[in-house]
Parts: structure tokens; sequence; C-alpha cells
């Protein structure tokens, strides 16, 4: 079943991910920029990232063994659940998890990891804490759980994700890594500043 729903996971196209031969895990590694999401189902396949303040939520559903990751912040602001910052959080959340619905996933069958929000000293602001908060809150109004994390403290992370068996690998990384995840990040945010997004999600049942 895993693999024909790895089939029908290939009409969804992500053309702005890179995908690349990983020798050090003899699998495909697909990589998720800061703004960007990515679903899969192949058992050849994993998805990587590198987190500073930003997070990852890793969902799948652990029946079909499909599952995928995104990397987003929220742009500084008010971070209520109605205010406009969130929705930044929402939409990334939000996407994510339609995607692994339309290709055969259900809700109850979701398994969601969190990771990141580290606290980058850039001034003053804690951005990293005001995201875990964010996903945190969002998790709980859909009724998900959270069933492992690594999040917060002043690291930056490297995550490789496994979404048919949901295997996370974390690297705390080194600070001259670190700075060159948080230039990224502050491009984003630049970013995000300069184009609104979009609030007419919804979810699937």
């Amino acid at each position: 079943m895993a693999n024909g729903q790895a089939r029908r996971r290939s009409s969804i196209n992500y053309p702005d991910i890179k995908r690349h031969w990983d020798g050090v895990h003899s699998v495909y590694a697909a990589r998720v920029l800061p703004g960007q999401y990515y679903v899969s189902g192949r058992e050849d396949e994993m998805i990587t990232t590198v987190l500073g303040s930003c997070i990852s939520a890793c969902i799948r559903d652990n029946v079909l063994n499909i599952g995928g990751l995104n990397h987003f912040m929220l742009p500084e602001g008010d971070t209520d659940m109605d205010g406009m910052a969130a929705r930044y959080g929402a939409y990334a959340m939000e996407h994510l998890i339609n995607d692994i619905l339309k290709v055969g996933g259900r809700r109850e069958n979701l398994e969601v990891k969190i990771f990141g929000g580290g606290k980058m000293m850039r001034g003053l602001s804690d951005v990293g804490g005001k995201n875990i908060a964010f996903v945190r809150s969002f998790l709980a109004v859909e009724g998900l759980q959270v069933v492992a994390e690594d999040v917060g403290l002043e690291f930056s992370r490297k995550i490789n994700y496994f979404p048919t068996t949901g295997r996370v690998l974390v690297k705390r990384l080194r600070s001259l890594h670190a700075n060159m995840v948080i230039n990224e990040e502050a491009e984003y945010e630049r970013k995000l500043h300069d184009k609104p997004t979009a609030n007419d999600i919804e979810l699937f049942d």
C-alpha cells in the first residue's frame, strides 16, 4: 500500500525543491529551504533542512508511511492565533497537512515531531521562542499531539527526516554553520515582510 501511495504522491509537484544523492545515508535527499515544504512516500528518500530560529514540523501518516517537513518562522509582530504574524505559520502548517491528506493520509493517523526555534542571539527578541509557542498552540487547536521534539536552546540544527519510518536525525551545528543559517533566515524574514501570505487555506476532513 505504501508503494501505491508513493506513486499517488508523485502527482504533487514541488518545482523549487532540489534533490541530490546522499552517499552517507544511501538515499536521495530533498532539501527544504526557509518558506518551503515537501511531502514524500519514497523509501529511498529523506528530507533535510537546517534550522536556526525557524521551526520544522515533521508530520507523517504512520499507517501509510507518507510524510513531509516544512520550514517556517513568524515575522516580527503579533503571534496571537488570529494575528497576521501567526498566519504565516498557519499557512506553512496547513499546506503540509493538506498535501499529506491529498495523497490518502488521515488526520487520526498523523504523527508530529517538531524541531528548531533556537535562540540565535539576534538582538533581544527571542524569535525562536515565539515560533515554538506558535507551533505548539496550532497543534493543540488542531488536536494533533507532538510525539517528539528538539526545540529552543542556543543551537542551530540540521534535520534529516525519513518520512516512511518517522526516523529523525538531529545534528547541532557549530558557530560557523550557525552564522550561515542566521544569514539565510534573515533573508527569508525580509521576504516575509515584502510579500504577505494569503489566508485562504482550509484543512481537508
